[in-house]
């Protein structure tokens, strides 16, 4: 073979890998975003997750003053500080149950509802925006993770 066969089949063999290659490099690519987006919705539940567990439920269930103070002007008493409290933290814990998680941000997002609602009707949209900013993520977790319906379904059906 003369000197320039050879290098145009070297040339033809490298071409014939270069679309592959860039086709890898960008499967490579996206698994990598791909895994970033899942470690960055992972961080961002365990920060839900503390929020909700520490400064949310935490006071409720301790009965700290301040919390106390706003149950009362709704007319709730302790039996409403309790049940918010014990629901704030059962989803904050349920945020970080893999089969559980699209299912703890949307009832989140349900008592995210509630407490817009009552921040507008008794507390005259004092502090209403807190609960639509938490709406956010919630509905992203929910969505991101809904998959995991379908399997939370088939465990509950084996039972």
């Amino acid at each position: 073979m003369s000197e320039t066969t050879a290098s145009v089949a070297s040339v033809a063999s490298n071409a014939s890998v270069a679309p592959a290659s860039s086709s890898a490099v960008v499967a490579e690519s996206a698994t990598a975003r791909g895994r970033r987006a899942r470690i960055a919705l992972r961080a961002l539940q365990v920060v839900l997750a503390l929020f909700y567990a520490i400064a949310s439920a935490l006071p409720k269930l301790i009965a700290h003053s301040s919390a106390t103070e706003i149950f009362a002007d709704m007319g709730w008493g302790n039996a409403g500080i309790y049940t918010i409290g014990i629901l704030e933290l059962a989803g904050a814990v349920a945020l970080l149950v893999p089969p559980l998680q699209s299912v703890a941000a949307m009832s989140l997002g349900a008592l995210m509802v509630g407490a817009f609602i009552v921040q507008l009707t008794v507390f005259d949209g004092q502090n209403a925006a807190t609960p639509v900013i938490l709406l956010v993520p919630l509905a992203l977790i929910a969505w991101a993770r809904r998959g995991q319906n379908a399997e939370l379904l088939r465990v509950l059906r084996r039972r």
